[in-house]
C-alpha cells in the first residue's frame, strides 16, 4: 500500500525535493500523487457523464439565471463585455494551453470579450514559450493572432477593441461569415499556421451554423477543435429565442448533428462537456480526429 504523506511531505514531494528519500524518490512520489489525481479526474467525469438528472437541473438553472439576471451578459474579460457562462471560458483555457494554435478564428464578434480573451490566451503562449527558451518578450513579435468575423461590427466595439492593448493580435473582418469573398479574406488571413482553433458564435439559425461548418471547420487542424456556441438553444423554451431567427429545431445543434453524419473526421467531446455541466455548448465541442 502506498504510504500517506503529510501535507509537508506532499508540498515537497510536489517541488521535487529532497526531504523525503531524495530526489529521485521525491520525483516518483509526485508521479504517483498526479496520476492518482488525474485517475480520480476521470472517474469524477464519468460520474457526471451518467448524471442525466443532474445535468437537467443544470439547464433549468441556466434558464432560471438567464430569465432573472441575463447571467452570461453580467462578465467581462480584461474590460470588455464577453457573454458567456464561465465555465465555457475555463474549457476554451484548457483547449488554448493543449492545442497552442497559431491562429483562433471567431465567428461573432458582439463587444469582442472573446476576442480579447483568446487574444490573452495566445500572448500567454508567447510568453511561455519566451520563459522556456529563456528569451525575452516583445509582445509585437508574436505571429499568433485571432482572425474575427461579424457582419456588423458595431463603431463603439471597433473603437473599444482598436484601443484595446491587445489590439496587435486581433484582425477584423466586416462581412456576413458565410459570404464566400469574406471566408477567402479568414483563408488568407490563416495562411500556412500549422494549428487552428475555430469558435463559431454569430447567427444560431441552422442553415447559417451548418453553412459556417461546411466553410471553417476544415481550417481546423487535427486533434484541435471547432466550438460551436449555443447549440443550448435546442434544450431550452421557445420563447427564449423569441423574436429571433433561430429556436428549437432550428438551432445551432441541429446543424452540428447534420454535419456530423457526413463529417467522421470530428466528434463531440463528451467528457469536456460533461466536466463542464453548466455550458451553452452541449454537443458543441467538435474534436477533429483526423
Amino acid at each position: 500500500m502506498q504510504k500517506c504523506l503529510t501535507w509537508r511531505q506532499l508540498i515537497w514531494a510536489l517541488r521535487g525535493c529532497t526531504k523525503i528519500g531524495g530526489v529521485t524518490a521525491a520525483k516518483k512520489e509526485a508521479t504517483i500523487l498526479s496520476d492518482e489525481f488525474e485517475k480520480q479526474v476521470t472517474e469524477n467525469i464519468s460520474r457526471l457523464r451518467n448524471a442525466k438528472e443532474l445535468r437537467r437541473q443544470s439547464i433549468d438553472w441556466m434558464v432560471a439565471a438567464s430569465e432573472v439576471g441575463s447571467y452570461s451578459y453580467n462578465y467581462r474579460w480584461m474590460g470588455r463585455p464577453i457573454i458567456q457562462f464561465p465555465p465555457d471560458i475555463i474549457a476554451l483555457q484548457e483547449l488554448v494551453w493543449q492545442i497552442k494554435p497559431d491562429v483562433i478564428v471567431e465567428t461573432g464578434i458582439a463587444h469582442g470579450g472573446s476576442l480579447i480573451l483568446n487574444a490573452s490566451l495566445l500572448g500567454m503562449l508567447d510568453y511561455a514559450d519566451a520563459v522556456a527558451a529563456k528569451e525575452s518578450l516583445d509582445p509585437f513579435s508574436g505571429k499568433r493572432k485571432v482572425v474575427a468575423v461579424d457582419i456588423d461590427i458595431r463603431a463603439h466595439s471597433r473603437a473599444a477593441l482598436e484601443a484595446h492593448p491587445l489590439a496587435h493580435m486581433v484582425e477584423l473582418i466586416q462581412g456576413s461569415s458565410v459570404d464566400p469573398s469574406v471566408f477567402e479574406q479568414v483563408r488568407n488571413a490563416v495562411g500556412d499556421a500549422r494549428k487552428v482553433l475555430v469558435c463559431l458564435d454569430s447567427n444560431h439559425a441552422h442553415e447559417h451554423v451548418l453553412a459556417e461548418l461546411q466553410m471553417y471547420a476544415p481550417l481546423v487542424s487535427v486533434n484541435s477543435y471547432c466550438v460551436v456556441f449555443d447549440t443550448l438553444v435546442e434544450d431550452v423554451p421557445a420563447n427564449l429565442s423569441q423574436g429571433r431567427s433561430w429556436g428549437p429545431g432550428n438551432s445551432p445543434k441541429t446543424a452540428v448533428w447534420e454535419y456530423l453524419k457526413t463529417h467522421p473526421e470530428f466528434e463531440i467531446d463528451l467528457d469536456l462537456e460533461a466536466k463542464l455541466l453548466i455550458t451553452v455548448a452541449p454537443d458543441g465541442y467538435l474534436r477533429r480526429v483526423r
